[in-house]
């Protein structure tokens, strides 16, 4: 019990580490924007050591990646087994307004300094341990083709690249509007459209 105690008081411990070093950078980003974002710098705001830092993340992308990726939780049975085209688009969008919603909570200034081209966490080519919402529709939308829900028009590898860039496009859309965008709506629009030229019911 004393064992189990210990872990769960390490394990409290540890997230709540995470949680300042990432609220340092969020500052950070927030005051100077993503070329001040150093590991320097976010340690010397957060108050901890460099060793303490890569104790839990590889690079300050690995970091924003984290929160970015790993945070939004999907509902359990929010991508239940889809009955059809239909069924099997409304999940996709759904796990990308999680993302806006989300986004949304990190806020503008945030995401602005995130999407960054410097930032190499969102290369997909070389980002390979968490890329979080587009491996979750892809498992989604291969499981429905293997039992014959749908059918896709083009190659699974280009329907994630595809998606990955209308998403992109919405998040810059809303940093460089200050907010103003109709986020939730271009992104459901927009994947809309994009999903209803590439999903069709099998057989059709």
């Amino acid at each position: 019990m004393k064992e189990k105690e210990q872990i769960s008081r390490q394990q409290q411990k540890s997230r709540e580490t995470k949680e300042k070093i990432f609220n340092a950078a969020k500052r950070i980003l927030q005051k100077g924007g993503y070329e001040e974002l150093s590991i320097k710098n976010i340690c010397e705001e957060a108050g901890v050591s460099n060793g303490s830092f890569y104790h839990h993340f590889k690079t300050k992308d690995d970091l924003l990646s984290y929160y970015i990726e790993d945070q939004p939780q999907i509902e359990p049975n929010l991508l239940d087994f889809p009955d059809n085209a239909k069924a099997v688009k409304d999940g996709i969008i759904q796990v990308y307004l999680n993302y806006v919603k989300y986004c949304r909570e990190l806020g503008v200034e945030f995401m602005s300094g995130y999407y960054d081209t410097k930032n190499q966490a969102l290369n997909a080519d070389i980002r390979t341990e968490r890329p979080y919402p587009i491996v979750t529709v892809r498992t989604y939308v291969e499981k429905a083709v293997q039992v014959g829900v749908v059918t896709l028009k083009e190659p699974i590898e280009e329907f994630t690249t595809d998606i990955r860039m209308i998403v992109i496009g919405n998040v810059f859309e809303w940093c460089i509007k200050h907010g103003k965008a109709d986020f939730e709506g271009n992104m459901s629009r927009s994947l809309g459209h994009y999903l209803d030229g590439v999903i069709c019911e099998a057989g059709d």
